[in-house]
């Protein structure tokens, strides 16, 4: 019986599982990727395609729209706005979301009431004020939207990308060393 291939085998012990790691830091680094591009495409793709983006940061239309959403806003003609329907408007320095009760087309003013709320607004919202309607609306991307804004929150964005990238390199970094290791033996 021939011992050296016996030896071979006892000098280099082959290891096992060596490819969950990378398979799950790449994993991890796509799923980080992923993450990252997802969700600042949800806060940047809908102002290409035409809509105002809005974060909510009054309870005055919940529970339809909580607090944190992020509304997107079309573009509507006011005589074709009715009742029922949310819309975004201008007042003073703030944009604000409510539904419309009634629609004045000769005054040409909406009469507004926040779902939340138990009276309707004080003031009616006078045509040039619209905003447009509010087509959809997503809980917690407003909250996204904030922090994206923000110097820090562009930091964080952009370390966490890197980390993902890093997880990804550090994948292939191990299997070509597993690779090497292998013709070695």
């Amino acid at each position: 019986m021939n011992k050296e291939p016996l030896l071979q085998a006892e000098q280099h012990p082959r290891k096992k599982g060596g490819k969950a790691v990378p398979a799950l830091c790449n994993i991890a680094g796509t799923l980080i990727l992923l993450a990252v591009i997802i969700s600042s495409l949800a806060v940047t793709v809908p102002r290409f395609m035409g809509y105002e983006i809005y974060n909510v940061v009054s309870a005055s239309m919940e529970p339809e729209i909580p607090v944190g959403s992020v509304i997107y806003v079309e573009d509507a003609r006011p005589e074709d706005i009715s009742p029922g329907e949310v819309i975004a408007f201008s007042s003073g320095d703030s944009v604000i979301a409510h539904r419309v009760t009634a629609n004045h087309t000769v005054e040409g003013t909406f009469t507004t009431k926040g779902d939340a709320n138990a009276q309707g607004d004080m003031n009616d919202a006078p045509y040039e004020a619209l905003k447009g309607r509010v087509a959809r609306h997503y809980p917690v991307l407003g909250e996204l939207m904030v922090l994206y804004a923000s110097r820090t929150g562009k930091a964080y964005l952009i370390c966490f990308a890197a980390c993902g990238a890093m997880f990804n390199i550090l994948a292939s970094r191990m299997r070509e060393r597993r690779r090497q290791q292998e013709t070695e033996t």
